[in-house]
């Protein structure tokens, strides 16, 4: 069993009352302001891990 799978299983089994209490608990750890930057910074660093992967695909098939 891959990573990918293992993870997706793993994600599978989380319900709605999961989900709600990891939310309030971040929210009670870090507070509502603090949130969007992490969040932010979040989107930016898959941005560019996104970009340096799609550079590197392209720089295997010039090869």
């Amino acid at each position: 069993m891959n990573f990918i799978s293992f993870f997706i299983m793993f994600l599978g089994t989380f319900g709605t009352t999961e989900i709600v209490v990891i939310v309030l608990l971040a929210l009670l750890l870090f507070g509502g302001k603090k949130i969007p930057e992490l969040m932010r910074g979040l989107g930016t660093g898959l941005k560019e891990f996104k970009k340096a992967s799609e550079e590197k695909s392209s720089e295997s098939e010039e090869e």
